[in-house]
């Protein structure tokens, strides 16, 4: 049943989660409260090593989360109910995108879902602040980071290896 109900979660979870990886970020915050299979801390951690790790965030979320909830079958069925609706939904998209490129009412449809992206990406950047930024040391941190990124225009690989770096040495 554990796995009837992952593969439905994280497929409902690739329907809606429009725009990328991030915007998957407040759904697994509610799956977290709705099933308890893993703390929003424990969340803060996956997004950190999803981040962290090549590959597509939200798929590595998806398996992170997969596996800390019912072993490597988990993560398998996890992911597959993560990717199926975005491989249905890019098949019916190219069938319609051949016929309708052309349409303006097509384009401005797919212009509308943009305020929708923005949405849910500030919806999860808000939710692991407010789980991350507990103490006046990640803040501070986190304040130090970003003034440092204005002025030294680095590579982001660099920042979160810094990041990473001061949390372990810091042991936050």
């Amino acid at each position: 049943m554990i796995y009837l109900t992952l593969f439905y979660e994280f497929f409902l979870i690739g329907l809606f989660a429009i725009g990328g990886g991030t915007t998957t970020i407040p759904f697994l915050f509610d799956l977290s409260a709705k099933y308890n299979w893993f703390s929003p801390e424990e969340l803060t951690n996956m997004v950190a090593v999803s981040e962290s790790t090549p590959g597509p965030i939200g798929i590595n979320m998806a398996t992170y989360a997969g596996y800390k909830t019912a072993s490597y079958f988990g993560s398998i069925i996890a992911t597959l109910g993560l990717v199926t609706p975005s491989v249905v939904i890019i098949i019916l998209v190219s069938m319609v995108l051949k016929r309708y490129a052309c349409n303006n009412t097509f384009k401005h449809l797919l212009q509308s879902l943009q305020p929708a992206v923005v949405a849910l990406v500030l919806n999860a950047t808000l939710q692991i602040a407010e789980v991350s930024l507990t103490g006046i040391l990640p803040i501070f941190i986190f304040a130090f980071l970003l003034a440092f990124m204005h002025i030294y225009k680095a590579n982001s690989v660099f920042y979160i290896i810094l990041a990473g770096i001061l949390g372990l040495a810091l042991k936050l």
